[in-house]
Order: structure tokens, then C-alpha cells, then sequence
């Protein structure tokens, strides 16, 4: 990054911080006896946020309601896994129902297991089989497991910022392409010794390093978030899939897409069925339980998919993965149920047009105030650059790591600076810099929404000293 940081002005953020203090103080009373029991303070790092966390008490629709009882406009959506609005009725009935009649999980086979597989399978075609799990991190470890497994390969390959979960073999490089294990620490290096990152977009570099590895064993697969790292944070070229996967092909590796985001959300088919491009196998998370918990999954060709079967078969390898609540009948049925309404109500293309609306509604206002924001969405997920924390150039030179590492500080602090700011002004985002929509959004919610936004944009100032280098 070259531009300054365009801080909140002094006074504005006085006020701002005034609002937490005033207005949400059983928030920060629960949160300052919880420090003493959780570390941190919450149990979710979405629940972060700056200067304290908010405690939820009610969410419905579009909005949320805070323990002191102020309303916000939900554009977290639990971090992409709602896209039907808080608490849908329809899908919240069918759940009630289950528990009433069979409990939530019992450990053996639910109807709801076949069902949901079915479903994805019949928007998916690429997901001949699938196989449900916890969470997001679950599914990529199973898929890597996978991958090693069929291809008798070690290596991995993944696109630097990307973020798939926190498994000690794939917390490397995320955020900022390049940072390596600077912010996962507790993790012998050894764990992430055949974990190897290029940057996205470059695909001389993947190539390269697929070359490199095919000296060394070979690589078992490449991963991706088929729309850029941190749930396209960092775009990638419309072809860029398609040359990842002819690189695949060409090397003799897996494709994995991460879909935990996508699903859902860009549509039912996936990213993969809007780039038209077959992985060899899919991890999902979030949406494929509707917003309920323990939501996860890997799916894909069938005879990938078969390394993972449950049950032992003599001389048989297995890519060995399990879970106490995987698969429980009140996520399966919760995913099943969701889908078919979010078919049913056209509930992507909703929520899409809805993010349209919010980022032509942003992008004007940044016009407007002559501001260096940058805003854009894909589908129903919207990005709102502000302070650049994520787009710092890392230079492997020990002479310029400190200062690398505290204009990475400085631009990470304004930026929760900016999600206090939007908290304050009833917004709840994601770390202050995207924005989920889902179809509990109307016109009358966007517009007060931009109103709210503005008013803290209103109050950026022009920074007075040079760009940073």
C-alpha cells in the first residue's frame, strides 16, 4: 500500500467510543466477568470487536438486538452461514419439529443425512458423494487427507491470504500473502512443511512451483477459494479456475474448491457452477446447515470419496475422519431444508441483487466524498475496503520487517476503528470491512443502511503526513 490511512476524526471517534460506554454497558459488563472464564472474552473471533464485544440477546430477520436492547442492522449473518434472514421461520418450525419428535442427535443413521446428500448432489453434480462433518476446518482437513491418500503425494499448494480453516498444516499465510506463520504460533514447523502458497492471480508461480514439487514426490492437490483468498477479499481473474484446472490435470493434482463460503451464497451450484469449472473435490461449511451448528462437509468424485467411508474393511486404506456430532438429524435436516428454500424463494438471487444495491449505494458515496475506498461485491457478499490492512506488500528483508509489521498494526487498528464507527451507528459487519446480505433485506433497510454508512464516512478525515512506503 502507497495511500495514508484516512483515520476517523479525533472528535467523531471520541463520540463514537462514548456510544459502547453509554449505551451498551451490560455488554461490557458480561464481557468484562467473561475475560476471566474465556480467553479474550468470547468463544467466536467473529465475536471480537473494538473496544469490546457486543452481546447479542435476540436476532430476527435482518436485525439484531444487543443485551441493552439496541437494534442493528445484521450484516454479519453469522459470517455468511444465513442467507434467509435470522431465525426463518419456516426452517426454524421444521427443526422445532425434529427435536420434539426424535432429539437432535442420537448417533446413529437419519433419514436427513440421505436427504441433504441428494440435495447437493442434485445442485452440485460434481458432488457424487458427500460426507458431512463439524465445521469448515473439519472438511479441509478431510479433503487433504483425501487428496494425500489417492494421489500417494504430500505436497499442497494454496493461495496466499486464503483462509481455509486452522488446522496446524493450512494456518499459513493468511490475510496478507507472504506473512508465512505470523499469526498462528504453537505449531511445529514441521506441520507445515509440504504446505506451500503462491499468490493468487499468478499463475507462472503456480506452475512454477508445481514444476518444483514434481522433483520432490509431486503435489497431492491445489486449494482454492474459487472467488480469491478470504472469501474474495483478493479477486481473482475470470479464468483463472479454469487455468488452475488445467494446471491440475497437467501435473497429475487434486482441485480442491473451498466452497464453505460460496455455497449458498453465490448460488446453489456453487462458485463452481457460475466459473463452469469441476473440482475433484468440494469442502462446505456454514450455509450447508442453514445457520445451525455443526455445519460442514467434503464431497465430490465418487471414487475419491469412497477413501472416507465409514467402517473398517480389511486391507482397505482409509482416510480416517469421525465426530460425535457430525451429520446430527437437527443439522442435516436444517441443511436439507434450507436449501429447498432457498430454492424456493430464489432467496441467492435476492440477496444478491440486495448486495447490488448496497454497493452502488457505497461506491456513490465514496464518489461523492472524494474518498480512496474501494467497494465491490459477488453475489451476496460485499467487500468495503477501507484501510488496506490486507494489501500491505511483505519484503523478505529483515531491515524493513518491523516497519512492515506496524504500518500492518496501524492499518489493522483503523480498520477496527471503522467496524466501531458502523457498530455505533447500528451496522453490524464483519471486521469492519464486508458485508453479508441476505433476503430479509429490502429497499427500505438498504437505504437506511447507506444513511448510516455515510455518516461515519462523513467523518474520515485527510491524513496531514506522507504515504507510506
Amino acid at each position: 500500500m502507497t495511500l495514508p490511512i484516512y483515520g476517523i476524526k479525533e472528535d467523531a471517534m471520541s463520540e463514537y467510543l462514548q456510544y459502547f460506554n453509554e449505551k451498551c454497558k451490560k455488554s461490557k459488563e458480561m464481557i468484562t466477568e467473561a475475560k476471566k472464564f474465556i480467553p479474550g472474552g468470547v468463544q467466536h473471533n467473529l465475536a471480537f470487536n473494538y473496544p469490546f464485544p457486543i452481546v447479542i440477546d435476540r436476532a430476527d430477520g435482518a436485525y439484531l438486538w444487543d443485551a441493552d436492547g439496541n437494534q442493528y442492522i445484521d450484516f454479519l449473518q453469522s459470517g455468511g452461514a444465513i442467507i434467509l434472514g435470522n431465525n426463518y421461520q419456516p426452517v426454524k418450525d421444521k427443526v422445532i419439529q425434529l427435536i420434539e419428535e426424535r432429539a437432535p442427535i442420537t448417533g446413529l443413521f437419519s433419514e436427513f443425512e440421505l436427504k441433504l446428500a441428494k440435495e447437493i448432489n442434485r445442485h452440485m453434480p460434481s458432488i457424487e458423494m458427500f460426507r458431512m462433518l463439524g465445521s469448515g476446518t473439519e472438511s479441509v482437513m478431510a479433503a487433504i487427507r483425501v487428496a494425500r491418500l489417492a494421489t500417494g503425494k504430500k505436497k499442497i499448494i494454496k493461495m496466499g491470504g486464503a483462509y481455509h480453516g486452522w488446522s496446524d498444516q493450512l494456518v499459513y499465510g493468511l490475510h496478507i500473502p507472504g506473512t508465512g506463520s505470523y499469526e498462528a504460533h504453537g505449531i511445529p514447523g514441521g506441520c507445515r512443511k509440504h504446505t506451500h502458497e503462491v499468490y493468487p492471480n499468478d499463475i507462472r508461480a503456480l506452475r512454477k512451483k508445481l514444476s518444483w514439487n514434481r522433483l520432490r514426490g509431486g503435489t497431492a492437490a491445489v486449494i482454492v477459494e474459487p472467488i480469491g483468498p478470504e472469501s474474495g477479499t483478493r479477486p481473482v481473474d475470470n479464468n483463472h479456475n479454469k487455468q488452475i484446472r488445467e494446471l491440475c490435470d497437467e501435473f497429475d493434482a487434486l482441485l480442491i474448491f473451498d466452497e464453505v463460503v460460496t455455497f449458498g451464497r453465490i448460488g446453489l451450484s456453487g462458485a463452481q457452477g457460475y466459473f463452469n469449472i469441476t473440482p475433484d473435490l468440494t469442502t462446505f461449511g456454514k450455509i450447508v446447515a442453514g445457520g445451525y451448528p455443526s455445519a460442514g462437509g467434503v464431497g465430490g468424485r465418487r471414487d475419491l470419496m469412497e477413501h472416507i467411508a465409514a467402517g473398517i474393511e480389511g486391507g482397505k486404506k482409509r482416510a480416517y475422519v469421525g465426530g460425535t456430532l457430525a451429520a446430527n438429524p437437527l443439522s442435516s435436516a436444517a441443511g436439507y431444508y434450507s436449501i429447498q428454500e432457498i430454492e424456493h424463494t430464489n432467496a441467492c438471487e435476492k440477496a444478491g441483487q440486495t448486495a447490488d444495491r448496497l454497493n452502488k449505494g457505497l461506491e456513490d458515496i465514496i464518489d461523492d466524498l472524494n474518498l480512496p475506498f474501494v467497494a465491490y461485491n459477488q453475489g451476496a457478499i460485499c467487500h468495503l475496503e477501507t484501510s488496506g490492512t490486507m494489501f500491505v506488500k511483505i519484503i523478505k528483508n529483515p531491515l524493513k520487517i518491523k516497519e512492515i509489521l506496524k504500518e500492518i498494526n496501524d492499518r489493522q487498528h483503523f480498520m477496527e476503528e471503522m467496524g466501531a464507527a458502523y457498530m455505533a451507528e447500528g451496522l453490524v459487519t464483519l471486521a469492519g470491512s464486508r458485508m453479508y446480505t441476505s433476503m430479509a433485506d429490502d429497499d427500505s433497510i438498504i437505504d437506511d443502511a447507506l444513511n448510516r454508512f455515510e455518516r461515519v464516512f462523513k467523518n474520515v478525515e485527510r491524513p496531514t503526513t506522507p504515504g507510506s512506503p
